[in-house]
């Protein structure tokens, strides 16, 4: 460790607020993806925007890169810290600073845990209507990094269209605001190219984010199939009908089962597949699509059943939301994907993915948001077992990604590119595409030393991304 860096970040946090043992740094240089492979430098706590400014400034002038970093829940290898950069952790800024009811605007840190901030915004009869799987745990920086979903995306949006504003540390340690409060900021959208950015750009400080009125009526149903193909025809026939739920998610007999054993959210067991389906807004509006959701669901031959109460409401939700947590009772590691198919292609990419996890002797899982096609399939495994399951789960795993691309899909809907499909990106984007997004990071880091090794592969430069295409399978391994 490089004594004098660490000094020198010492004295813009005090010592408690700069870390460098090894627990720390092994802690520090993973997310929840599969990627172990991460090197963290010195890990800092600061409180400020002027604290970050100056973290940022200190690993300049020692010639370092440095990596935002949130709750760490990112499944994408997103802020692993390669080659021992200064780790800035955010997690101390955690304050909602102001709540505009009149205007619906907050104002908050990018430490703020998301299900925190709707639970303060509950007397205001408003929300954050982002809500990650990880809600309870991923923080508002986090979503603003990675443009998150969740299931209430399909009618509201992802993160991208609840943020008005940002502020942001630059790669060389100066402060901007990027976007507004205004109905039109003028210029550029800087905010609408920082949002997703993946930490590339620069650290969120600041977020102004906007609030929405928490709906008059809701209903949350429950559609039980006999098979995952007339719960996937069923999907597209809620849409079909004019109908765009506020949320529609998917569950295969394997997610059911493990949900049960795990929460008991009242899924029934003998299910292929499960549908949650929830719509909102006025009473007499809510009633009639509750009215035509079921009449479709019967004429694909499901059991229909809407939640009584909001304590029936919360538990079937509960299951939804921890789904990814009841796979870790079956099985002690998983790879969590994401990608997003065409909603016309959902059966055939489905069931193109089941194969491809038998052919791999892998246990597929099949949880994800329906209502977008954006899918999440599982692949459980113990390596305790079977030391070359690795082998077979990334194999696996490109072969999902090339699938959903040949049904005309991208590479992720709402975890990001990270490390993790990093070099995938040559396969959706054409060679001019990735140097303009190149470019674009440049205009905001022309050194590339924020989160440096991400998004987009080695070679995106105009005089090398001609051999994007020729990377090995499984590069970023």
């Amino acid at each position: 460790m490089d004594e004098s860096l660490v000094n020198d970040l010492r004295i813009v946090l005090n010592d408690n607020r700069v870390r460098v043992g090894a627990v720390d740094q092994s802690l520090f240089s993973r997310d929840a993806s599969v990627f172990d492979g991460g090197d963290a430098g010195p890990i800092c706590f600061p409180l400020t925007t002027a604290e970050v400014a100056d973290c940022v400034k200190v690993a300049r002038r020692h010639g370092r890169s440095f990596v935002a970093r949130g709750s760490g829940t990112g499944l994408a290898g997103g802020a692993v810290p390669i080659d021992q950069p200064v780790v800035i952790v955010t997690t101390k800024m955690n304050q909602i600073i102001e709540v505009d009811e009149e205007n619906r605007v907050a104002w908050v840190e990018p430490g703020v845990i998301n299900l925190d901030l709707t639970r303060a915004l509950a007397p205001h009869g408003l929300h954050f209507a982002p809500d990650p799987s990880s809600q309870q745990t991923c923080s508002v920086g986090g979503n603003v990094a990675n443009n998150s979903g969740g299931p209430h995306c399909l009618a509201y949006g992802v993160t991208g269209a609840h943020i008005l504003a940002v502020e942001v540390v630059l790669s060389d340690g100066e402060i901007a605001m990027l976007g507004g409060l205004e109905p039109d900021p003028a210029g550029y959208d800087l905010r609408g190219v920082f949002v997703g950015s993946e930490g590339l750009l620069g650290i969120t400080t600041r977020i102004a984010v906007r609030l929405t009125p928490n709906p008059p009526a809701v209903a949350t149903l429950l559609l039980d199939f006999p098979d995952l193909r007339s719960a996937a025809t069923t999907v597209s026939a809620i849409i079909a009908a004019g109908i765009v739920p506020a949320a529609l998610e998917m569950m295969d007999a394997n997610a059911v089962k493990m949900v049960e054993d795990y929460v008991g959210a009242g899924y029934p067991r003998d299910a292929a597949a499960v549908l949650l389906a929830e719509v909102d807004g006025l009473i007499d509006g809510c009633a009639r699509e509750q009215e035509l959701i079921t009449q479709i669901g019967h004429d694909h031959g499901a059991n229909v059943r809407v939640a009584a109460d909001e304590a029936e409401r919360a538990l079937l939700w509960k299951g939804r939301k921890t789904a990814f947590g009841a796979v870790a009772s079956f099985a002690p590691r998983y790879y969590l994907h994401d990608t997003v198919v065409p909603r016309t292609k959902l059966v055939e990419v489905l069931e193109r993915v089941i194969d491809i996890a038998a052919g791999h002797d892998l246990t597929i899982i099949n949880v994800f948001h329906a209502g977008d096609g954006n899918l999440h399939p599982i692949l459980a495994f113990d390596p305790t077992d079977d030391p070359t399951v690795w082998d077979r789960v990334h194999s696996a795993g490109r072969a999902i990604v090339e699938t959903s691309l040949a049904a005309g899909g991208v590479l992720s809907g709402e975890h990001g590119i990270g490390i993790e499909k990093r070099d995938y990106m040559a396969l959706l984007f054409s060679a001019d595409d990735l140097i303009a997004q190149d470019r674009i990071r440049a205009a905001f880091d022309p050194d590339r030393v924020a989160n440096p090794g991400k998004v987009l592969p080695s070679g995106s430069s105009c005089g090398e991304v001609q051999h994007l295409r020729h990377m090995p399978e499984g590069a970023w391994l």
